[in-house]
């Protein structure tokens, strides 16, 4: 079943039928200023933290309640409907919508009793407040008299947790007034006579606005329960009912900003106003509101800003396949998706809350890679956020602190570290994703000299990034567990397997193995030949380690806890077939051709589906260790055999590793959202995001996605696809290309920037082949080889790769 379509040259997805079987949301806004709204108006935003700025209200897991609504009531026959479908929720007979999920914008239109109406939310771009800007027409033959009615409801507290739980305090703080258009809620407003800047038990007045803009208010409400009317709900509010709001602001329990303003609307005529949000002190409210007072001419100017900023973001990297699903992917979605995850890192959506107060180690430095290739400016910047956040003993801080002070935080070491993030020990492989992901920036700019770039410790000390990577492998080479693989501290990348402090991890011996060959390029810039005789020696000895201890017949077992059990083995009655081990023995290289096709078709064979490949099988239930968490979920779920998404991307960039052209873009298809737009019934989650999981096959709700968003698959399917099935894959001097793609590409294109040029490259493939270079043209010239050097690039550089 389907629900809308993708417009891939607004790129903007449309949904046509407003009853999605789950809230189809959208990112607006920057790190100052973040706003998540749904296609029927439901959503939150907060300033610079979910945690502790929260703005807006929202009640999780539940209706995708309350939002940014607007009301529209007919004066003269007093019906009234939602300029989106939902809160009223008009017959779809009668109500007829479309919603267009934008690049940081999204739009919503509807046509009900004569009356078209066309909002459009949006963060301006470098401002942090929020709009809503409304554009009305009467479509019929007479005057019509509407309200336009706006709500927002303001949470009382600025930490969502009190004011969702701790009623007690956070229902007596709140006072709201009205002046200027504009309703001003304060909380803590009893301070407003204390010193400015001084705070009484840490807390301070704070200034929330919701104002109109292009026409008069003529009535407003402050008051939740005043506007809705009690035992009424979002759906048929009291104040929208009666036409006119009740003037009255509120004075502890729950505030809102409703505004109404009453329309005259001539035969054909279109009117425009705009109601806006932030968190500000009044007189900053009262400027902003104040500059849209030509709103239809200052709303279509920022909105135009808006895509032309995102759109020339994305124009970095732009392909043309036979697949469209692909390219929807690759050109916007997918890209797009990344950005948001590199913001928000897995601070806030419809699943994560808000709580997460900081970015997770792991997840940010992986979630970096993903925007590389398009925005490395940005990507440099987190990268040198990430290394302030290493520890001088090598170690990633499982959680930084959106506050972080790089050179004076305190570590896992520390109690007051772990007391204050919950997070009670170091994890073994936070540091190592600094490997690929530094090396793909360096790769992706030529930028050498960042190597040398000094940069702070989290804690004390500071050093080139040469020396921070060089920390990361003593971390490991400190850590290591009886078998002398590097130790599984508190977790690997999977939370839910728990092989002890001493345990053993081959994920991260794999990983680490990766480290070390990584590491060697950046020490033959160098000239550091002592450093790259000891990587060998230490590559070597763990390479033999990881064979000799890891290969079991015709796959790699996960790993060994620290009471020696192995986990994985072919003859276990649980969980003996996992699937990262095998993708990461391609991509480490320290499997062999013969080894790596074994362990990947055991793969295919054992663990793929219709949906993608699931993290391990069987899964667990009546054989699970002390360290198996994952049995705490449903069978199918999560981590316990559920499709993993993030893992989708490792299988694919092995795969193309290895030139399996065809299977690499099959296992794409099978976990693409825009590949399963016709089957939102089934997946639920919207088709131009990824999700975290997909239940696996042993879960009755086979293909059902869930976690939005915010989940590292977008980074790593897109590194899969880049680097892997279109084959760009730059070094310190030069771009390689090898494509490993479906044998029936007759040809496809690729348009990248790359360090300063402009490159277009056709790909050819008459003999319909996966993968392998037969010929490639610099600009006519035939080059040996698939190897581009930067020095024959020019600024409009025509690439012509034939596969053999």
């Amino acid at each position: 079943m389907k629900y809308g379509y993708f417009d891939d040259e607004k790129k903007e997805y449309v949904i046509t039928r407003p009853d999605t079987p789950a809230p189809w949301v959208n990112y607006l806004g920057s790190p100052e200023y973040g706003a998540i709204v749904s296609n029927n108006a439901g959503g939150y935003s907060f300033a610079k933290s979910g945690a502790n700025g929260r703005i807006l209200r929202y009640v999780f897991n539940q209706f995708d309640e309350p939002g940014r609504y607007i009301y529209i009531r007919d004066n003269e026959s007093r019906d009234f409907w939602s300029a989106s479908w939902q809160p009223v929720g008009k017959d779809l007979s009668e109500y007829k919508s479309e919603c267009h999920h934008g690049t940081a914008y999204t739009k919503m239109m509807a046509d009900y009793s004569g009356i078209h109406s066309e909002v459009r939310y949006y963060v301006p771009l470098g401002k942090s407040y929020e709009v809503w800007s409304l554009a009305i027409t009467n479509d019929t033959d007479k005057v019509r008299s509407v309200n336009v009615t706006g709500y927002a409801e303001f949470t009382n507290n600025s930490n969502y947790e009190q004011d969702q739980v701790n009623l007690q305090y956070s229902q007596f703080i709140t006072k709201s007034v009205f002046h200027d258009n504009r309703v001003r809620q304060m909380i803590h407003a009893n301070l407003d006579q204390i010193e400015n800047g001084k705070e009484v038990d840490n807390k301070i007045v704070v200034n929330r606005f919701f104002g109109l803009a292009g026409a008069e208010v003529q009535s407003w409400c402050g008051d939740k329960e005043e506007f809705l009317g009690r035992y009424h709900g979002y759906g048929n509010p009291q104040g929208v009912i009666n036409g006119k709001l009740n003037n009255q602001g509120n004075y502890n329990e729950n505030g809102c900003g409703a505004l109404t303003t009453a329309l005259s609307i001539a035969p054909g005529e279109t009117k425009e106003i705009a109601f806006l949000v932030g968190m500000k002190d009044d007189a900053e409210a009262g400027e902003i509101v104040a500059s849209y007072t030509d709103t239809a001419s200052v709303c279509k100017e920022e909105l135009e800003e808006l895509i032309s900023y995102w759109h020339k973001q994305l124009s970095h990297f732009q392909v043309k396949t036979p697949s469209p699903e692909f390219d929807t992917m690759i050109n916007t979605w997918n890209a797009y998706n990344c950005f948001m995850t590199f913001i928000w890192s897995r601070a806030a959506s419809f699943t994560y809350c808000g709580l997460r107060n900081g970015y997770g180690y792991r997840d940010t430095v992986q979630d970096i890679q993903g925007v590389i290739h398009l925005a490395p400016e940005m990507a440099v910047e987190k990268i040198r956020f990430m290394l302030s956040a290493q520890v001088d003993n090598g170690g990633g801080l499982p959680l930084v602190k959106f506050t972080h002070n790089p050179g004076h935080e305190d570590t896992p070491d520390d109690a007051s570290y772990v007391q204050e993030t919950g997070h009670p020990a170091y994890r073994a492989d936070d540091a190592l994703w600094l490997f690929p992901t530094v090396y793909k920036y360096v790769s992706e700019t030529g930028n050498v000299d960042f190597i040398d770039e000094v940069i702070p410790f989290a804690n004390k000390d500071e050093g080139t990034v040469y020396e921070h990577l060089k920390r990361a492998i003593d971390f490991s080479m400190n850590h290591l567990g009886k078998h002398g693989m590097p130790a599984g501290l508190y977790a690997d990348w999977n939370d839910c397997l728990r092989l002890g402090k001493d345990g053993e991890s081959t994920f991260v011996a794999l990983q680490f193995y990766y480290a070390m060959t990584i590491l060697k390029e950046f020490a033959a810039y160098k000239k550091d030949e002592s450093y790259i005789g000891y990587l060998d020696e230490c590559q070597k000895n763990l390479g033999n380690l990881i064979q000799d201890l890891c290969w079991n017949e015709d796959r790699f077992i996960r790993g060994f806890t620290e009471n020696g059990e192995v986990i994985g083995k072919r003859d276990d009655p649980e969980a003996n077939m996992w699937l990262n081990p095998q993708s990461w023995a391609v991509i480490s290289g320290l499997a062999d051709e013969k080894q790596g096709d074994l362990a990947l078709q055991q793969v295919y064979d054992r663990l793929n589906t219709e949906y993608g490949a699931i993290l391990m099988d069987p899964p667990y239930h009546a054989h699970a260790f002390d360290g198996a968490l994952a049995v705490i979920y449903n069978a199918g779920t999560k981590e316990n055999a559920g499709i993993f998404s993030q893992s989708q991307g490792w299988i694919i960039l092995a795969e193309a590793l290895r030139g399996h052209g065809e299977r690499a873009f099959e296992y794409f298809m099978e976990n693409a959202p825009a590949a399963q737009n016709d089957r939102a019934e089934i997946r639920r989650l919207e088709p131009y995001c990824y999700g975290q999981f997909t239940e696996g096959k042993a879960s009755p709700n086979f293909g059902r996605s869930h976690v939005h968003w915010l989940t590292g698959t977008a980074s790593t399917v897109m590194v899969g696809c880049v680097e892997g099935i279109l084959g760009m894959r730059p070094d310190f001097y030069g771009l390689h290309i090898a494509p490993s793609v479906p044998k029936a590409w007759d040809e496809f294109e690729i348009d990248k920037d790359f360090r300063g040029c402009h490159l277009h490259i056709t790909v050819k493939n008459p003999n319909h082949a996966e993968s392998g270079c037969k010929k490639l043209l610099v600009n006519g010239q035939e080059m040996e080889g698939n190897y581009i050097p930067e020095e024959i690039l020019t600024a409009e550089t025509v690439v012509e790769l034939y596969l053999s």
